[in-house]
């Protein structure tokens, strides 16, 4: 090994072994242990395969691993264009568990209950049968984005919990379970000014130690997919409490703006020039997006892909128009960013395949939803309106996915000004480190049916699924 990569690589390790240190240097941060202020779980869907079919639940859990009480905003943002569909404060004693289910609605829609004794304000339903239902104002009526003001895009999206700080005093008491399991009282918690400044004033500053995840079971078709909520620490400082029916916090609370990115042997630390939330972006960037798929005929096998870019919203004006970063405006049929990918079979060979619906002649496939399900030979795993079907003639292998860097045409009118500084898409300019591709997180779907298989006791229907986290590469320059 040459001189300058020992060098190199004693610095990264220096540089991971010191994260806690940069704890002191605050700086938001992807945490590969899982643990953080800032979950987000990368999809969730109540949808069903085919008309008259079972549909899916989704199942979600949130820890706090920590001994301090916490308050938190849980958030529901639909998956075409990040609209948020509901969200309250949820309030967790120590080592405290918080679940709930989201599961359709007879409106066509769908909604959240839970089961659970912890405190939220407002009041979630606990009756599976009758689930605080989801909303649509966020797009629909004066907020129309053109994408649909119907309740069924309320049946697919993901989730953001983020924490608002450490409780204490009479909160950190009203929120903690009675001895020997009895509930909390939470009569206190109702929203109204005396009680919300009760609260923020035994408010203190944020310490993560959140984990949680989520399962998208569908008990009658025999599948169960399961993934890990994606953990942001270090995401502020400060404790605030934002009071039930505000939006707030969101992603772009972030304090301070600064981001730490580990790439390979490097660590490197940039921090926003355009926004704050460019350091939210930093870290969940990324130009290649990898993962296998298995479509076996045998055993009639499906594969989906979920790609969520939970900061997208951000990077649009009220009229939606993109201002950076991402490609195009949104639309009828969202704001779509151009791909590249390549397709290989087990065995190292390359195929063509093609995008359906297939772009416009002579340009490349599309991407065009804040949380878009790729479905290889329309197989539907996930049974998402949100799908773009990729064809491929092999059984099984693997793909990538690319979110190159171009430029935008002299006409296109964006946030800094117009036309006469023209970004590059795809690229995000920071203090510190320039990152090209897109913020992107999910994961792959598999689903196998054996159909009918004997059994000891008679014949078994054998049905099942399971799913992996994506691989990626990421594209930072830096000095």
């Amino acid at each position: 090994m040459n001189n300058f990569k020992v060098k190199t690589l004693c610095a990264a390790i220096a540089g991971i072994g010191s994260l806690g240190a940069m704890s002191a240097a605050e700086a938001v941060y992807l945490n590969p242990d899982g643990l953080g202020q800032v979950l987000i779980y990368p999809y969730y869907t109540v949808n069903a395969k085919a008309a008259g079919a079972a549909p899916f639940q989704s199942l979600l859990s949130v820890v706090n691993s920590t001994g301090s009480a916490k308050a938190v905003k849980v958030r529901f943002i639909e998956g075409r264009n990040s609209a948020e569909v509901l969200d309250f404060n949820l309030f967790l004693s120590a080592y405290d568990v918080w679940v709930a289910g989201i599961v359709p609605t007879a409106a066509g829609g769908a909604g959240v209950f839970t089961p659970d004794s912890s405190c939220t304000s407002p009041v979630v339903s606990s009756s599976a049968a009758a689930p605080t239902p989801f909303v649509n104002f966020q797009y629909s009526g004066a907020n129309d984005d053109g994408a649909g003001e119907g309740l069924d895009r309320t049946r697919e999206g993901y989730i953001e919990i983020i924490e608002m700080g450490n409780l204490s005093g009479t909160t950190a008491a009203t929120v903690t379970h009675a001895a020997g399991g009895g509930k909390p009282e939470c009569k206190s918690l109702a929203d109204n000014a005396a009680n919300n400044a009760a609260i923020a004033s035994n408010l203190g500053s944020p310490n993560g130690g959140l984990f949680g995840g989520i399962s998208m079971i569908n008990v009658l078709a025999g599948e169960d997919f399961t993934a890990d909520a994606v953990a942001l620490d270090e995401f502020r400082t400060s404790g605030v409490y934002d009071a039930p029916g505000s939006i707030k916090p969101d992603l772009q609370d972030v304090s301070p703006a600064t981001a730490v990115v580990i790439d390979g042997t490097r660590v490197i630390t940039a921090t926003a020039v355009g926004q704050n939330i460019d350091a939210v972006s930093a870290v969940m960037m990324h130009r290649t997006v990898m993962n296998e798929f298995v479509l076996d005929s045998v055993t009639r096998s499906t594969t989906d892909w979920v790609l969520t870019m939970p900061t997208k919203r951000y990077y649009y004006n009220d009229d939606l128009q993109v201002q950076y970063l991402f490609q195009r405006n949104f639309g009828s049929t969202g704001a779509c960013d151009t791909v590249t990918y390549a397709i290989y079979d087990r065995e190292e060979f390359q195929r063509p395949g093609g995008f359906s619906p297939p772009p416009p002649a002579g340009e490349s496939p599309r991407v065009c939803w804040e949380s878009t399900v790729i479905s290889f030979n329309k197989g539907n795993a996930l049974a998402s309106n949100n799908r773009l079907d990729v064809a491929t003639g092999f059984q099984n292998g693997w793909a990538s996915m690319s979110f190159d860097p171009g430029n935008y045409p002299p006409s296109y009118l964006l946030g800094n000004g117009g036309a006469a500084v023209l970004p590059q898409f795809h690229v995000l300019p920071m203090n510190g480190a320039t990152f090209t591709g897109l913020p992107v997180i999910g994961f792959a779907a598999q689903t196998f049916n054996n159909q009918v298989i004997p059994g000891a006791e008679g014949p078994i229907q054998s049905s099942y699924g399971g799913n992996f986290v994506h691989k990626y590469r990421r594209s930072v320059s830096a000095p």
